[in-house]
């Protein structure tokens, strides 16, 4: 199973430390990782030179746009490497669930499609989709894994009552 199409059955009664030294983490790990490295070589070589080219309105565009790739992958990053800190006793399960250490930058992350993107290079176009799809399935993978999700309200409250009923 790929981090792509990861089934949230499959994530439940794992915990962040469990779900930490799985064989889903690695593959989301190296995924989120190498996504890094090819963002890095793009902008620092190809990207540079494909932004140079471009007219004033999309260079400004391509500026703006290639933050949010950035953005998002050093998130999708430090959330990685705090859950990699776990596996390796680095930090406790606890500490890496704390506020300081969830995914931030909503706000910038989930930006809005751009009307414009289609005058940005191709490349940079690939890197805006797959960083918002990393990001978002390790967003997802958050509120599952640390019961944050919304509709988990609700099972929490169900959960209860049945535990209550039950014993």
């Amino acid at each position: 199973m790929s981090i792509a199409d990861f089934d949230e059955k499959s994530l439940h009664g794992m915990t962040m430390k469990s779900f930490a030294g799985s064989a889903l983490f690695e593959r989301t790990f190296e995924e989120g990782m190498s996504l890094v490295e090819e963002a890095a070589r793009y902008f620092d070589g190809r990207g540079r030179q494909e932004a140079r080219s471009l007219p004033g309105q999309a260079a400004m565009l391509y500026s703006s746009e290639s933050l949010r790739v950035t953005t998002r992958l050093m998130q999708a990053a430090s959330w990685l490497l705090v859950q990699r800190a776990v596996v390796d006793g680095d930090m406790t399960a606890e500490d890496a669930a704390s506020e300081r250490y969830r995914l931030g930058s909503k706000e910038i992350c989930y930006g809005g499609r751009v009307e414009d993107a289609l005058s940005l290079p191709k490349a940079l176009q690939d890197l805006l989709v797959r960083s918002e799809s990393i990001y978002r399935r390790i967003a997802r993978l958050e509120q599952v894994l640390s019961g944050t999700e919304k509709s988990g309200g609700v099972r929490t409250q169900f959960a209860r009552l049945e535990q209550a009923f039950s014993g």
